[in-house]
């Protein structure tokens, strides 16, 4: 059997298809991954600049109900843990990329470009602005919005029962009435007056009283602080 004859020509020909259709491969995946790029550096732009809106186009059917909440489970949430609902732009800390990733999942399945993103985080994780463990959401509509995606450590067991005293006045007045009892049981009998009365227990107590909600008011007041109820949805660190 007489072997075919090699075609230098051909082979050169080959070669050339095969690199260019290499070629064309690379470009390809290159062209992807640019406009792969070019997305995140959208959606990155998108929650530093914070544009504002109450609504996105979400296709409803597609969307998991165990990650839709109201206005009113938040706000609820903030104020039990002491905790602020703002825009993403106000957010100091890093955005992990699978955050990112799935903003663009979303946005490819429902068609639509996702805008107005807010996170639940502790007040020291925003850029707060002076009056002088986080999760990230963007609005459905008519109060509710999606919960995209949460990372960071989980907060403590005993974060709600800390920050209950500041949840609103009401109980702020009630811990100091407790504090201010206590403090009273623990003066020993003598110091105020020479009897020991419920007359002179009673005007020790409304000084013991009087002096705890001064001194902690003061504190309060210089430090910027305020109840949970009213700052959950501030910007101003002292309001």
């Amino acid at each position: 059997m007489q072997l075919k004859k090699t075609n230098i020509e051909d082979k050169l020909k080959a070669l050339k298809r095969k690199g260019q259709m290499e070629t064309k491969i690379i470009d390809d995946v290159k062209a992807i991954l640019d406009a792969d790029n070019k997305k995140d550096e959208e959606i990155l732009n998108t929650l530093s600049s914070g544009h504002t809106s109450d609504h996105n186009d979400f296709v409803f059917d597609l969307l998991e109900t165990d990650r839709i909440y109201h206005i009113s489970q938040i706000k609820k949430t903030c104020v039990n843990y002491r905790l602020r609902f703002l825009d993403t732009k106000l957010f100091k800390g890093e955005l992990p990329y699978e955050a990112i990733s799935k903003i663009k999942q979303l946005e490819k399945a429902h068609n639509t470009e996702l805008k107005g993103f807010k996170i639940i985080a502790p007040a020291k994780l925003f850029k707060l602005e002076h009056y002088d463990d986080p999760l990230l959401f963007a609005p459905i509509g008519n109060g509710y919005y999606y919960l995209i995606h949460k990372w960071g450590n989980d907060l403590s067991a005993f974060r709600r029962a800390i920050m209950w005293p500041v949840r609103d006045f009401e109980n702020f007045v009630f811990c100091m009435f407790i504090l201010s009892i206590l403090l009273t049981a623990a003066i020993p009998e003598g110091v105020f007056s020479n009897k020991a009365t419920a007359a002179n227990a009673g005007i020790v107590f409304l000084f013991v009283f009087k002096s705890v909600v001064a001194a902690v008011m003061y504190y309060g007041y210089l430090s910027g602080k305020n109840f949970s109820a009213v700052i959950w949805d501030s910007k101003y660190y002292n309001t």
